[in-house]
């Protein structure tokens, strides 16, 4: 009843419309009666006739609708509208237009003159365009008797859950998806780094899936995998944060020359060469290995949200994805984020080694690293005694901070009353600015440092910056095969710019280089701090 007043202009005092219309009736009116109850954007346009403009109407145009009643002419007597039922129809589209589309149903469901007015195109049109981004010419789906509120319905909301950012479960190697609006599509595209080493490369991206409207029954899901066009598909969504894919033809992924063919092929798309370019027996176990496991899904895969990190203005650089190079791996997927004094490198790629959704870095941002001269910093031994020092001041710091807790226990415990935290005491600490990162950020906008690897670090990509920005202690994550007896171990995290990063292992005497993904994501921003929290959390637990 509230609804209904709210809509209908007229409060208590004046009476509900929907009881007047009643009266009306009684009374030879031609006033609208109530309409049946509708749950779904796809009911709000009418019942037999699919919510369509009949193909005679000029989409334009509303019939079937009270008309307006005639106005006196402007003066001090004029009598202004006393409802929305008493507003010009081509007014009450442009009002009807302008609300979310998910709104629209409780509207229809208000009198069947609303229910006729969100009849009209020009509605849903604009729904499409504003909420979704279709700016294609939507008059030509006439031709196929598919509305704009059939487009709306039966394609953009009822798969409006998939939109966005996905990880696909790929035993350990993850996948990056992007499922997003096209023209009169939506389609999975699945994101690749580009060939190793390139790691300033842009992204490689191949579809996976698509979905279109071919009639007004139903939107059509069709599966991309394979070299012989698009196939029958099907999408099924678990729940909110978490869908799945299916093909239904799984034999338009074979090819007419076996395994061997689809093996060379699938070579030459993710890596860019044949078998025989690539010298190193081991590096060759492994390409093999990733081919015969990801190949055995056929595209039916489970795919679970992910978020891009949020920001802060006291980030040392702007969060996001970058790709690394991972030694014989290959390049990977690489999620950078910050947390107080720390920031995290989350692989959404990974490896038989360090599998997808771990937590392949750390940086501690409470702990600068000052490197030697340029030719000091040749000298390996050199920079892993500085390095070293640091790991061992971390481990002082972290020793007195659990006795200095375990003291505050003992003292909370034997108290008979809670004890009162001071300000900037232990309860504040995960809010302070850290050690170090203040003068982190004014070193960010100092001048630059020269940068040479020390002699007997291996690195991928030979054509790294040679001036970095700033040096932070941090760790990196090693394992064996299998993620087997997995360790953090200590390193340096090198700032180059904005948009690159390097990590060295010491341990392995490794060099990551890191680029910055520059692809805009819609739909990928976490709903909150807490939100994105607990994504890592979820993925990094599914990776374990």
């Amino acid at each position: 009843m509230a609804v209904c007043a709210r809509l209908c202009g007229v409060g208590p005092a004046r009476g509900c419309r929907r009881r007047g219309a009643a009266r009306e009736q009684r009374g030879g009116s031609g006033g609208a009666a109530d309409s049946e109850p509708d749950t779904d954007p796809e009911e709000a346009g009418g019942g037999g006739g699919g919510g369509g403009v009949a193909a005679e109407e000029d989409e334009e145009r509303i019939e079937g609708g009270r008309p307006a009643p005639q106005l006196a002419e402007a003066g001090p007597a004029a009598r202004a509208p006393l409802s929305l039922l008493e507003l010009p129809p081509e007014l009450l589209v442009q009002i009807f237009g302008s609300l979310p589309g998910t709104d629209l149903p409780s509207l229809a469901r208000v009198c069947t003159t609303f229910r006729r007015i969100l009849r009209t195109d020009t509605i849903w049109r604009r729904r499409c365009r504003e909420e979704y981004g279709v700016c294609e010419n939507l008059r030509k789906l006439e031709i196929t008797g598919v509305s704009c509120r059939d487009v709306y319905a039966k394609l953009l909301h009822r798969y409006r859950h998939i939109l966005g950012l996905w990880q696909p479960d790929i035993g350990p190697y993850g996948g990056l998806l992007n499922v997003v609006v096209d023209g009169l599509f939506i389609i999975g595209w699945m994101y690749l780094p580009p060939h190793d080493p390139h790691v300033d490369d842009p992204m490689r991206f191949k579809p996976l899936f698509r979905i279109h409207l071919m009639e007004r029954k139903c939107a059509t899901v069709e599966c991309m995998y394979g070299h012989k066009g698009p196939h029958n598909g099907h999408i099924q969504i678990v729940k909110k944060d978490e869908f799945s894919t299916k093909c239904n033809q799984t034999d338009h992924h074979r090819m007419s020359g076996g395994r061997q063919e689809e093996f060379r092929t699938w070579l030459r798309e993710e890596w860019g060469r044949t078998l025989e370019d690539i010298f190193h027996e081991h590096m060759q176990e492994l390409i093999l290995m990733k081919f015969i496991y990801t190949s055995q899904y056929d595209n039916c895969l489970t795919y679970r949200r992910i978020y891009l990190p949020p920001s802060s203005p006291d980030d040392l650089i702007k969060p996001g994805l970058f790709k690394g190079t991972y030694g014989s791996h290959g390049l990977e997927i690489v999620m950078l984020s910050f947390h107080g004094r720390k920031a995290k490198g989350t692989k959404i790629t990974g490896d038989p080694n360090i599998p997808a959704g771990q937590q392949t870095v750390e940086i501690d941002l409470a702990h600068p690293l000052q490197l030697p001269d340029i030719e000091n910093l040749r000298d390996f031994s050199e920079l892993s005694r500085i390095v070293l020092e640091v790991q061992e001041q971390v481990r002082r710091e972290e020793q007195e901070e659990e006795q200095q807790q375990e003291e505050e226990d003992r003292s909370q415990q034997a108290a008979s009353q809670p004890t009162v935290q001071p300000l900037g005491g232990e309860g504040a600490k995960g809010e302070e600015t850290p050690a170090g990162a203040e003068g982190a950020s004014q070193d960010k906008a100092s001048a630059s440092q020269p940068f040479l690897l020390p002699m007997g670090v291996i690195s991928r990509n030979e054509d790294y910056p040679r001036t970095c920005r700033i040096c932070f202690y941090g760790t990196g994550l090693i394992a064996g095969h299998g993620f087997t007896s997995p360790e953090r171990t200590p390193g340096v995290f090198v700032l180059f710019d904005d948009d690159r990063f390097g990590f060295i292992w010491l341990e392995l005497k490794s060099f990551s280089l890191y680029s910055r993904i520059k692809v805009s994501f819609q739909n990928a921003e976490a709903p909150s701090r807490e939100a994105f929290d607990e994504m890592l959390k979820n993925i990094q637990s599914l990776a374990t």
